[in-house]
């Protein structure tokens, strides 16, 4: 028996980070997550992703934040949107789409993780984890040293913790 399940926007982020620090946090109340998985015998069988984030310049905790990567005129959205989704076993899969980062798209491959259900006062709910490694370079992001003079790494690792709710 297959079920669809929805992404639940308000418990979904992203986190952005470097090898040694996190460098955006972006929470899903305040950004926007759509999409939907398909899940046969607690098993993913498909899957569609979308978000459209924005780079949080008041992040307060981060030594080095997404907004440095930007000139100040710009507006920093990433969106993603998937695709293809393909298969590899119970917890491997990958997600392949677009994911664009200040006015570049390329296409990326993400390890979609499925972590397992859970229960929120009697919602049941199911849990991602989506990585991937993006090359600073391919989308134009670079450091400005001078911000704080953290090494940064040739690669930003985004993680998405997604939530979808069964309706």
């Amino acid at each position: 028996m297959e079920n669809e399940w929805k992404i639940d926007s308000e418990e979904s982020d992203v986190l952005i980070k470097t090898r040694h620090s996190l460098i955006d946090y972006m929470s899903g109340s305040k950004n926007n997550f759509k999409g939907h998985v398909a899940i046969q015998n607690h098993e993913v069988e498909n899957a569609s992703i979308e978000f459209s984030l924005k780079a949080n310049d008041k992040s307060r905790n981060s030594d080095l934040k997404l907004i440095d990567f930007f000139d100040y005129d710009e507006t920093p959205v990433i969106q993603f949107k998937s695709t293809s989704f393909e298969k590899i076993n119970k917890n491997i899969n990958f997600l392949k789409g677009h994911l664009t980062i200040k006015n570049i798209t390329k296409e990326v491959e993400l390890d979609t993780e499925f972590i397992g259900y859970n229960n929120y006062n009697g919602v049941q709910k199911a849990s991602f984890e989506i990585t991937g490694n993006i090359s600073r370079k391919d989308f134009g992001l670079n450091y400005n040293p001078y911000h704080g003079g953290y090494a940064v790494g040739s690669d930003i690792k985004l993680i998405a913790n997604l939530e979808f709710v069964h309706h």
